[in-house]
């Protein structure tokens, strides 16, 4: 089972604590990385591409000419796709792009994360984000003490009001609860701080 140190905020080692091997020592599985990107990617898509077809544009739907005896070809509306500022045909149409994956997929996908973000040194392992107060100059100087890197995924078990409003208008800093940790969220942040209890309550999720 790996072992990793516990730090406190003044990055000092208090500790440390020993994480499943099914869940940060597994093998690292790219394809299923990928995958888990995509569907995560596939659902934030908007798909709010909107054309008119020939009955939800504008223009008259009087007959243009008469059918037969004027020698041109027949008309029956200027609202026909054929026809400038005429209505489209098989254009796009507002529609979601989600999908779901397997899940047993999804838990192979935030395994083979979390484990590749240890094997890198990538993911490190806090007490606990016991903030004074809510100041964003104090999480600053917190992240410093930790020598956090430019972008960083703070990962918390329960709700901590302080560490909430003093990260959320931190470029670059995102705080998640251990229930919504995705592998998208993982891979995009250069660094994943973990509280000691998040830590916990990933490898009991996650080895089942």
């Amino acid at each position: 089972m790996p072992s990793v140190n516990i730090v406190d905020l003044n990055n000092a080692p208090v500790g440390s604590i020993e994480l499943s091997d099914a869940v940060f020592g597994a093998e690292v599985n790219e394809a299923l990385l990928y995958e888990a990107v995509r569907q995560y990617t596939a659902a934030k898509r908007g798909g709010n591409a909107s054309t008119k077809t020939r009955h939800e544009v504008s223009g008259s739907g009087k007959k243009l000419w008469k059918q037969k005896g004027t020698g041109r070809a027949r008309m029956g509306s200027i609202r026909s796709p054929l026809w400038r500022h005429g209505g489209t045909t098989h254009g796009p149409q507002p529609r979601s792009y989600e999908y779901k994956l397997p899940r047993k997929m999804l838990l192979g996908a935030l395994r083979s994360a979390l484990s590749a973000k240890l094997r890198d040194g990538e993911l490190r392992v806090v007490n606990a984000f016991s903030l004074s107060d809510h100041k964003t100059k104090n999480m600053i100087a917190v992240l410093a003490k930790l020598e956090a890197k430019k972008t960083v995924l703070l990962v918390e078990n329960g709700e901590n009001t302080n560490l909430e409003r003093a990260s959320q208008n931190l470029k670059g800093i995102k705080l998640v609860p251990t229930k919504d940790v995705t592998v998208y969220d993982l891979l995009k942040h250069q660094e994943v701080l973990l509280t000691e209890t998040a830590a916990k309550k990933l490898s009991e999720a996650l080895s089942k």
